[in-house]
């Protein structure tokens, strides 16, 4: 699933996504640290892996397949 990070606090490192049907989703601190991400930025499309009680647990970020 993706997603574009609507919010990031860059304090407590928790945020919110907005997937592509409007649906907001928050993601805590410890889904920002498995990312192994350092910073987001507003506006930015994520990859969100979700854990099975459907929360999001971690983040990652989008790359352009090789051509």
């Amino acid at each position: 699933m993706q997603g574009t990070v609507a919010t990031f606090d860059e304090e407590s490192h928790s945020g919110t996504v907005l997937l592509d049907d409007g649906t907001r989703l928050e993601f805590p601190a410890d889904a920002f640290a498995a990312s192994g991400l350092r910073l987001l930025r507003l506006g930015q499309r994520v990859r969100l892996d979700r854990a099975p009680d459907g929360s999001i647990s971690a983040l990652a970020m989008i790359t352009m397949p090789a051509g």
